[in-house]
């Protein structure tokens, strides 16, 4: 099968031949139809977790796929050959397969039945970013009528976060440029911060004075990336980023800390409803073909993403 991989480590992606993964108990083997690129990716391509988790080489890059059931593991009835599907491969050792190939093996734990309703390409937008956005509105655990800082709106899981967040009746400030206003707004956001124009700090306390009650953090590896000045003392915060750490938010007097996201199925089921029920939109910025693959991870790098990059695969 074709694979965008890592031939060795501290190699390059590239396109070439590897065998078809054979299928394994509790696991779904299927032919991949569309793969969702995520920042995620990228670390794995450039080895920076490599120390803290296992992998093995060649490695297969991307982590979620949709596309037909070829054959079912031991242990796995929900889903069977033929079926459409779409799922995720969760960053566990030893890090090896992946979705941007012509066939992926996936946890079936992650495996869901795609509604008639959704296309290839949206449901492999959806699992990863999507369960980030989840995982990080459970740990700010907004009320309505309180105001919730979104930083990093304009990517995947910023977008589902505002989303999200605006169905809970929550006032939603979203940073982005002058370019997002419109479409963040579409989305739910009430308010956004353009983070190009100044401090987001002085901006958003122009209109909240005592700040937001919670954060939700897309964006940022060290703490002074993260814009903790933005939220009120006592105030709630997620990140996906490597910052801040514990000691930096108690210091700020703030609660809450990293969120992993979970695309299992009880996660992700639902949200395709939502999808399907035109209460959640899936924003697709760009779709390639697997040739053009690495040229979307070098969108995704460069930061200049605005919502999902998917790349798709022929019949």
């Amino acid at each position: 099968m074709r694979a965008l991989h890592i031939p060795e480590a501290g190699g390059q992606p590239v396109l070439g031949e590897l065998p078809t993964p054979q299928v394994a108990p509790g696991h779904v083997l299927i032919k991949v139809r569309a793969a969702g690129l995520n920042p995620l990716d990228n670390a794995i391509a450039a080895g920076w977790m490599a120390e803290n988790i296992a992998h093995e080489y060649p490695l297969v890059l991307g982590r979620d796929a949709a596309g037909v059931v070829e054959a079912v593991g031991e242990g796995v009835d929900h889903v069977a050959p033929g079926q459409e599907v779409f799922g995720s491969i969760p960053l566990a050792p030893p890090v090896r397969t992946g979705t941007l190939a012509e066939y992926a093996l996936l946890p079936a734990a992650t495996v869901v039945v795609k509604p008639s309703g959704l296309d290839f390409t949206t449901a492999a937008a959806l699992p990863l970013a999507s369960a980030a956005a989840v995982a990080a509105i459970d740990q700010v655990a907004p009320r309505p009528a309180e105001v919730v800082l979104v930083n990093g709106a304009t990517g995947g899981v910023g977008r589902y976060a505002v989303q999200l967040l605006a169905s809970r009746d929550v006032t939603v400030v979203a940073t982005g440029t002058a370019a997002d206003v419109e479409r963040l707004t579409e989305l739910g956001a009430t308010t956004v911060v353009d983070y190009t124009a100044g401090s987001l700090a002085e901006q958003v306390r122009s209109t909240h004075p005592e700040g937001v009650d919670a954060l939700v953090n897309l964006v940022g590896n060290t703490p002074v990336d993260v814009p903790l000045d933005t939220v009120r003392k006592g105030g709630r915060v997620a990140t996906t980023t490597m910052a801040p750490d514990a000691d930096t938010l108690a210091a700020a007097d703030l609660t809450g800390g990293m969120v992993f996201a979970q695309p299992v199925r009880e996660t992700t089921a639902p949200l395709a409803e939502l999808v399907v029920a035109g209460l959640l939109a899936v924003d697709v910025h760009t779709v390639l073909p697997l040739e053009r693959a690495a040229e979307g991870l070098a969108v995704l790098a460069s930061g200049q993403a605005r919502g999902k990059i998917v790349v798709t695969f022929g019949d």
